[in-house]
């Protein structure tokens, strides 16, 4: 006789293995579709990113696209140290306490306006370092601070509903993003006299309408309050995600620095194209790694098993590879499917082949160690891999000569550094979670 439904539910209510069993199927197919929903905005973001990139990347001069992507990085860098990472407890708490996004919120701008003169005076630094007389400093300040404080805010918005799990809301503000930047290099290529100052301006200006929108239209509707007795047991938190994320996009972006001060904008130009491409392998990996870490924040034990942590590792580096593997050859057929300037730099992508998987693993691993609250490690392994990053890459630089000869070992370069975040990584998991 088959067992009734009551019979069935007292049968699931005494067995915790069953429980559990079916708990995880069912979350392996929420996750599924949460995926589905995040990537999305993702997937839609590439081909509009290419959109805009061929535009800027071909309307530019190459050596005006390497300053301008150069002065962007800078600028990435610099908006993680706007704000001291506090954009991480305002992360944790649209996650598990929603209802206080408006004392975070507050707690962020109050932040902001905290960190903008060392923002500025550093910036100011940066220029006299790297640019000098190559690019005027108020062209600079556009571009950097654009990315500083109008792309960071958009950022913001698509953090706080991801946190939320609105990745329906999070895809949309991606792709409204996005779509901006392409009507941007549009209105730049259809100018009669396209050049890097005139691009700042236009850059300026899509993005100021773009995170205003994006605020009205998306952002939580709650009242900002600032009561800073919540604020005090994050602030190591925000510290050390803010440490660590400098550090991360300081290693991440300096060897765009680096290639501009040793082998001049032309190399620059060049480099950047190739590691723009190599960036997009990236999207599909950082979607995962959002949805994992929010499940690691509930349930850190959730890695723990080796087989488990080998296959998402070995699965990283299998779609970032193969993504690399299709642009070489859809290159191969059309090389100047984005236009003549990416088609110049296009055979390169064939000599960084292993730079993808490796690039995105570390990434990777940095987020698990952010999802079970290790921030504090976080930040020394972006110590660690930026510093080595910068000793290899001068060491290369100095030695070799043309592009050609030398962007071959860029791959040796980023297997030092997973060999190093690797280490760090797991040994830092085998410890016990934090909770922040």
């Amino acid at each position: 006789m088959h067992p009734n439904l009551r019979d069935v539910k007292q049968l699931a209510a005494d067995n915790p293995t069953l429980q559990t069993r079916a708990a995880g199927d069912e979350s392996l197919a929420v996750l599924a579709g949460k995926y589905a929903r995040a990537f999305s905005g993702d997937g839609a973001r590439v081909f509009i990113q290419l959109f805009y990139f061929y535009l800027v990347a071909n309307t530019l001069t190459i050596a005006e696209f390497g300053l301008f992507a150069t002065a962007s990085s800078v600028g990435i860098v610099l908006s993680r140290v706007a704000g001291f990472g506090f954009v991480s407890p305002l992360y944790r708490i649209a996650t598990v306490k929603p209802q206080l996004i408006g004392a975070y919120t507050g707690g962020y701008l109050l932040a902001v306006a905290i960190s903008l003169p060392l923002v500025a005076a550093v910036g100011w630094g940066a220029h006299a370092l790297f640019f000098g007389a190559a690019m005027p400093l108020v062209v600079f300040a556009m571009i950097a601070g654009t990315e500083i404080v109008l792309w960071r805010t958009l950022e913001v918005v698509i953090t706080v509903n991801k946190g939320l799990e609105r990745f329906g809301r999070a895809s949309v503000v991606i792709v409204f993003g996005f779509s901006v930047k392409a009507a941007a290099a549009l209105a730049l290529a259809l100018s009669p006299a396209p050049d890097l100052a005139q691009w700042a301006v236009i850059y300026m200006g899509g993005q100021a309408a773009m995170a205003a929108l994006a605020v009205a239209v998306f952002y939580p509707r709650q009242r900002l309050r600032l009561p800073l007795r919540l604020f005090r047991r994050r602030v190591p938190d925000a510290l050390s995600v803010s440490g660590a994320e400098v550090l991360f996009y300081v290693q991440n972006e300096l060897d765009k620095l680096i290639v501009l001060s040793l082998g001049g904008p032309m190399a620059a130009g060049l480099y950047a194209i190739v590691m723009r491409l190599v960036d997009l392998t990236a999207m599909p990996v950082r979607t995962f790694s959002t949805l994992l870490t929010q499940r690691l924040m509930r349930r850190p034990q959730l890695l723990d098993g080796v087989r488990m942590r080998a296959a998402l590792e070995a699965g990283v580096f299998a779609l970032s590879t193969a993504a690399l593997v299709a642009m070489v050859l859809v290159f191969s057929v059309k090389p100047d499917i984005l236009g003549t300037n990416v088609a110049e730099a296009a055979p390169l992508l064939v000599m960084v082949l292993l730079v993808p998987g490796l690039r995105n693993l570390i990434e990777y691993q940095a987020e698990l160690l952010y999802g079970r609250g290790q921030t504090f490690t976080r930040l020394v392994l972006y110590a660690v891999v930026g510093t080595i990053k910068a000793g290899l890459m001068v060491a290369l630089l100095g030695r070799a000569g043309d592009i050609e000869h030398w962007l071959v070992w860029i791959n040796a370069v980023f297997a030092a550094l997973y060999l190093v975040s690797f280490s760090i990584t797991y040994r830092a998991m085998g410890r016990r979670a934090v909770r922040v």
